[in-house]
């Protein structure tokens, strides 16, 4: 590709980016501390004195650390095991590992709260066994809203940390552990002293996002009626957004905290001092275990694959639910829902809207993402890795923020409010689909690329080929696995986006699949039920594109969760 063409392309990207990363994000933080006379800090200082918000953030921060916490106690372990041991089912519990991600938090939230709700299988069951006498329940998740926010987000979030970790076993190189090995480092010794740290960085990529994401989780609290969160106090306030700056200044605070935290465990964590290892000289050939230990490996991943496909089995059987009410198990069964799912008016719009959201925004992606890739791995110009780090900010950037910031500039009176989001949110949904799946594509061109010799583009040219044919015919060709995977990732994930949805689409015919499962679940009588219906519809469509992205890309599945 000729030096004018990538230079076009820079600069086109980093004008996209401007306009729908940078710009949004200002206009957040103008509204927070700015006000007629200009810069202040009035509006955000009082958010630390308000004690509602407070509270708010106080227990946003407690779920994204026990979150974060919790889906490494997850995922680690599990990592390590499914690296150096074999066991029997092993690719099939590593397949199932994924399988929690391929729903978002918030519809696993409606299978939570069927089974821990008051009138739900647990009290249910306890009831049958005696535990509970006849009639007495206990609200489980009255009781303890924040805990099953944070159960919840674990056991979803988790298999990001457990791509990342597997991905950072898969780089290490064996001749280092052997060496500490033959130095008497041996046990748990030389895994904290040896193996955690080469781990280091990709662990810190995973925390990262899923402390952030857990950090501005909307759904899940919405779900179980947790208003005490800074994430549904802001979803709250956007019926004020026009008038009342308070909502702008708790936005810019869960920004600046987020970036603060990003920061920090950057600098302390996500530091690579042992880059000259990044690269394994020798494959780790697994250890087979003893009975005793093949079962322990079997049954550790049994478990947790049980816990964590929990809240998706409780999806499945109100989905085929006659009717579940203080019952252990649905008490009658059906298909109906199912059906009722595909004609709903507001289903059957919201699956149509959703797949063109998520087409549109996945072309985008394809097309700037390939830009990008090229750019900063084929050429030499000056700043082209501002462009990496651009394209990968998104996802340690809150959904929430991006939401809200859309939402501020197509506001009557701003510079975008030909796109103004209540009218017509179409394109600012496609394009904020698209900048938060970006990295997705991003970074799976990129790896293709550098794992794609030049000479055969320089050879198509110097025969002749112009640098955009040599592109279609050689390049993409060559990379088109990679894209492919990038590609399902970004138009799946789109199709189930959560914060963007619920607070850009603000009218029924403009609803996608998740603002659809939202407004089901308040409808009185069969709404759960659809909702679900709806769910499994998403679930199934969401597992087969993820389990083909990791078959394109395999253990590289991981670096798509990097920052």
């Amino acid at each position: 590709m000729s030096k004018p063409v990538a230079t076009f392309l820079y600069a086109f990207t980093l004008l996209f980016f401007g306009a729908f990363f940078i710009w949004p994000i200002w206009q957040v933080l103008q509204g927070g501390f700015y006000d007629a006379n200009g810069f202040t800090l009035t509006y955000v200082l009082e958010v630390f004195r308000n004690p509602i918000y407070l509270e708010g953030l106080r227990n946003a921060f407690g779920v994204a650390v026990f979150s974060t916490l919790g889906s490494l106690l997850i995922a680690l372990p599990m990592a390590f095991i499914a690296d150096r041991y074999e066991f029997p089912l092993k690719k099939f519990f590593m397949g199932a590992a994924l399988l929690p991600i391929m729903l978002p938090p918030f519809v696993g939230a409606i299978g939570v709260k069927q089974i821990f709700g008051q009138f739900g299988a647990f009290n249910a069951l306890l009831q049958n066994v005696g535990l509970l006498a006849d009639g007495q329940v206990i609200d489980w998740i009255g009781r303890g809203q924040f805990w099953g926010v944070v159960f919840v987000s674990a056991f979803s979030l988790y298999p990001i940390l457990y791509l990342n970790a597997v991905a950072s076993l898969a780089s290490i190189d064996p001749a280092m552990e052997e060496a500490a090995e033959n130095l008497g480092c041996r046990g748990w010794k030389r895994f904290f002293k040896i193996t955690l740290p080469l781990m280091r960085p990709g662990l810190f990529a995973g925390c990262t996002i899923v402390f952030i994401w857990s950090f501005t989780e909307l759904g899940v609290p919405l779900i179980f009626d947790y208003s005490r969160l800074a994430s549904v106090q802001i979803f709250y306030g956007i019926k004020d957004i026009g008038g009342n700056p308070f909502p702008y200044a708790l936005v810019s605070v869960m920004l600046g905290f987020s970036v603060l935290f990003y920061a920090f465990g950057k600098g302390f964590f996500g530091r690579n001092t042992f880059s000259m290892m990044a690269k394994a000289s020798h494959a780790a050939e697994a250890k087979r275990p003893g009975l005793v230990g093949k079962l322990l490996c079997t049954g550790f991943f049994t478990l947790i694959t049980a816990i964590a496909l929990l809240p998706h089995l409780g999806v499945i059987l109100i989905s085929i639910a006659g009717d579940w009410y203080n019952s252990v198990l649905p008490e009658t069964y059906t298909l109906r829902n199912f059906e009722l799912a595909l004609g709903h008016n507001l289903t059957v719009h919201s699956i149509q809207n959703s797949l063109f959201y998520a087409a549109m925004a996945t072309l985008l992606n394809v097309i700037i993402g390939i830009g990008i890739a090229y750019v900063v791995v084929r050429t030499r110009l000056p700043g082209r890795h501002i462009l990496d780090t651009l394209a990968m900010l998104p996802l340690a950037v809150p959904g929430l923020v991006m939401a809200f910031g859309y939402l501020a500039m197509s506001q009557e009176g701003k510079f975008f409010d030909f796109i103004n989001a209540v009218d017509n949110p179409v394109y600012l949904l496609i394009i904020a689909y698209s900048v938060r799946k970006l990295p997705f594509v991003v970074r799976a061109a990129v790896a293709g690329l550098q794992t794609t010799s030049e000479t055969y583009e320089e050879a198509a040219q110097n025969l002749g080929a112009p640098p955009v044919k040599t592109a279609f015919r050689i390049t993409i060709p060559l990379i088109l696995a990679n894209l492919l995977a990038g590609a399902l990732l970004a138009f799946s994930q789109s199709m189930l986006e959560v914060s963007d949805s619920l607070i850009l689409a603000q009218k029924s015919n403009f609803y996608p699949i998740t603002k659809a499962i939202y407004e089901l679940m308040q409808f009185l009588g069969d709404g759960r039920y659809i909702a679900s219906a709806l769910g499994v519809w998403a679930m199934a469509f969401l597992a087969v594109t993820i389990l083909a992205a990791s078959g394109l890309l395999g253990k590289k599945l991981g670096a798509i969760f990097r920052v």
